[in-house]
């Protein structure tokens, strides 16, 4: 005895959705293509997204795409993958960018800092647009010449040919630190420097020296360090082993230079903060798993890989992208106290 053969599923369509909603297709398709605003009422954007999840109504990417000679692929450009803000980018950029259909492309720049090569044999046919975060200077010159949008994080804001920008408030960041240590009284400052050439390692430079220059009484020496732990350690033990008085404070650019700082402190027979406080900048996991807990600087980075994918998206419709800064803010931890009362020399 053979069965009857089973009905093959039939997969439901815009307008299966746009009969339950009780509306036309074509409001269904703004309200699923996200361009429903100013078209269609929240009401009806409601009853057609509730009618699409109850039907487990999905669009059919590939024919849209095809109408809309998109990949609805962008590709994120970072410097590096080992650092912990870059994969933060990634997770807000992707999360907005799956509510609208899109996929992201991680790809990190070939040693960190020099030139970001078109990892496609095209990148103009095989993506949409590309989001750079914190690249340094010079490294987008041959994906600009893909004629793509491009939307830069946390970059120049003089620098040209960009579709959009995403900044944070670096240089209140820095102001922070600045104004934190001299409340507590310091006036002999490090500022341990990254060797990286990029728009917000120079901000923060800046920020700081300005910030301590309108302070009478106070000295500050820059040392530039590669981005990684054993550099920093190695660049502050010279510096603190240096002859004259000894500085009271590091402000380092990054967390990642501030656990360097510290280890150098310990190997120097320092004690943190008693003897030196040390600042970092980004709020790493790494702030809170050094000991005492680094003083640093919070840095909103799914915030701002949700606003530069949603730059993007605003860029692809023809829409102004979100203007502003994103704020920054100072998370005081045990790492920073008032200095000794009487700094020795080194």
């Amino acid at each position: 005895m053979t069965s009857a053969a089973q009905p093959v599923p039939t997969r439901p369509t815009s307008r299966d959705v746009a009969r339950a909603a009780g509306v036309s297709q074509a409001s269904v398709s703004l309200v699923l293509g996200g361009k429903w605003r100013g078209r269609v009422s929240e009401a009806t954007a409601e009853r057609v997204r509730g009618a699409a999840h109850e039907l487990g109504y999905r669009p059919n990417l590939a024919a849209r795409n095809l109408r809309l000679g998109r990949t609805r692929t962008a590709l994120l450009v970072v410097p590096a993958l080992t650092n912990e803000f870059f994969a933060r980018v990634y997770t807000g950029a992707a999360a907005v960018a799956a509510e609208h259909g899109f996929g992201v492309v991680l790809y990190p720049s070939p040693d960190g800092t020099g030139p970001a090569r078109d990892p496609f044999d095209s990148a103009s046919a095989s993506l949409d647009g590309v989001i750079a975060s914190s690249m340094a200077a010079g490294a987008l010159d041959e994906l600009r010449g893909a004629g793509l949008p491009l939307v830069m994080l946390d970059s120049d804001p003089a620098d040209t040919g960009v579709s959009a920008r995403v900044n944070l408030d670096i240089a209140d960041g820095m102001r922070q630190v600045a104004d934190h240590l001299l409340t507590l009284g310091h006036r002999r400052f490090v500022h341990l420097a990254s060797a990286v050439d990029s728009w917000t390692f120079a901000v923060r430079g800046r920020a700081l020296q300005d910030a301590l220059r309108a302070v009478a009484g106070t000295s500050v020496r820059t040392v530039p360090a590669a981005l990684d732990v054993h550099a920093g350690r190695i660049a502050a033990e010279h510096t603190l082993a240096a002859p004259g008085p000894r500085p009271t404070a590091i402000v380092c650019d990054d967390d990642i230079l501030a656990a360097g700082a510290c280890k150098a402190a310990r190997r120097l027979g320092l004690r943190v903060p008693d003897d030196l406080s040390v600042t970092g900048f980004d709020d790493l996991a790494l702030a809170t798993a050094v000991e005492p807990e680094l003083t640093t600087v919070r840095l909103p980075a799914e915030q701002v890989g949700e606003r530069g994918m949603a730059a993007l998206l605003a860029v692809l419709d023809d829409r102004p992208a979100e203007p502003g800064s994103l704020p920054v803010h100072l998370v005081a931890r045990g790492s920073s106290s008032a200095p000794p009362a009487d700094a020795p020399h080194a």
